[in-house]
């Protein structure tokens, strides 16, 4: 029985291969950071270890597949370091442990790219190559699946009612579906006529970026959207803004990116798996479609109620505090048996708690804040029927305006992290 190490097996496109390994009755085990089963390995590519050591991990191991890969860097995890080092170091182990051969997920157009993020891919293509050992090279494009995080967001800008399209001008991309992938990477895994091949893997469609995200809209149900072009300009603005934000997926390197595009030949996937591709149209499968649909709608529907709820609290607190007379904010306090001092501690108590539930809306997001939030709408709105009853009679209903406050936050309540 072949063994098969994959590196980055709790990833996306790790996980995917796992599955579809084990389904073929390959030995396999999973090189995860965290390890939870008997068949795991721990690896951690942010701190490259020596060959050496390398070694000692691959010892009657017959194929490495380095599915490991960063999108945008942090503090912890470099590119030269995910991308190169480590797996140079990794590549080197192979050869001093006697695997048989190494399979590398590159990324399309790393080749000619100027970035960080393809610069260390194209390193460590380079170091494969030059090594005694059998060795297969995939550049995927963009790679789409229901778990995928990029697909996620692909899923998630397509739900808007307002599609914004940024202007990538004549820029086009060929999505790869995730089971395409995999069927690539187990030809590589498998088949002699792989060895020392660099392939392009990507899908059969040549589509431009609006053109995606109107086929993922389409797929899932949604009727036909408004589009919006956000110009060139102002989109390297927001990317240069963006990548002062850690961990944020729009950059000035992935803008660029963005804007060559992602395209390349098919010809070599089709050589090596035996058939073509499936194009964009045919990635969300009909028994799919309603949860890939739930799934986009949540990722923007429960953030804009929770900033909109952010809003109505901390503007409230700067209403009552700053820009309501405090002489009539004082007189509506009279009722409770509140003046002088103590009504003015009410007031002013209140609203830093009302700019205390605005900030834990963004900071703190827990089902414990918005039951204190509702109990607070409540004790509101008891307070106001029962010392104030002319409000309940109000044209401009600002009690009855708690309902849907309260249905707000019913629903973030009940939604999973």
């Amino acid at each position: 029985m072949m063994r098969i190490l994959i590196c980055g097996a709790s990833g996306f496109i790790g996980q995917a291969l796992c599955e579809r390994l084990a389904l073929g009755g390959y030995d396999v085990l999973r090189g995860v950071r965290r390890c939870s089963r008997i068949t795991d390995v721990q690896i951690d590519f942010s701190h490259p270890l020596a060959p050496e050591m390398w070694a000692e991990r691959l010892r009657g191991i017959d194929v490495v597949v380095n599915a490991v890969g960063i999108i945008t860097e942090n503090t912890s995890s470099r590119f030269a370091d995910v991308h190169y080092r480590s797996p140079a170091a990794l590549f080197a182990g192979c050869v001093l442990a006697g695997v048989k051969r190494v399979v590398q997920i590159s990324a399309l157009g790393a080749e000619q790219g100027t970035t960080p993020y393809f610069r260390s891919k194209y390193a460590a293509d380079q170091c494969v190559m030059k090594l005694p050992i059998e060795w297969c090279i995939l550049c995927p494009s963009l790679v789409y699946g229901q778990n995928g995080t990029s697909a996620a967001m692909f899923r998630m800008s397509a739900s808007l009612p307002l599609m914004l399209v940024p202007d990538l001008g004549d820029a086009r991309f060929q999505p790869i579906h995730v089971d395409d992938l995999v069927d690539a990477i187990v030809a590589s895994i498998t088949q002699v006529t792989a060895r020392g091949k660099c392939i392009d893997v990507v899908g059969a469609s040549r589509i431009s970026y609006r053109e995606m995200l109107d086929s993922y809209r389409r797929q899932m149900g949604f009727p036909e959207a408004w589009h919006a072009t956000i110009l060139a300009p102002v989109m390297a603005i927001a990317a240069r803004f963006a990548g002062m934000i850690p961990g944020a997926v729009l950059n000035t390197d992935n803008w660029k990116m963005l804007q060559a595009g992602n395209t390349g030949d098919i010809g070599g996937y089709t050589r090596l798996v035996g058939h073509v591709p499936r194009g964009i149209d045919d990635f969300i499968a009909p028994q799919c479609a309603e949860v890939a649909r739930s799934r986009a709608l949540v990722l923007w529907r429960i953030p804009l109620l929770r900033y909109v709820m952010a809003f109505v609290w901390i503007a409230s607190a700067y209403v009552s505090a700053c820009v309501y007379p405090l002489q009539a904010s004082l007189e509506l306090l009279a009722p409770l048996g509140l003046s002088g001092a103590p009504a003015q501690v009410a007031l002013f108590g209140a609203s830093v708690l009302d700019l205390i539930m605005g900030v834990a809306c963004v900071a703190y997001p827990q089902k414990g804040v918005w039951l204190i939030q509702a109990g607070l709408v409540i004790a509101y709105s008891l307070l106001i029927a029962v010392f104030e009853p002319a409000f309940l009679a109000h044209p401009f209903g600002p009690v009855l305006k708690n309902l849907p406050i309260l249905a707000l936050l019913l629903i973030l309540y009940t939604e999973e992290s």
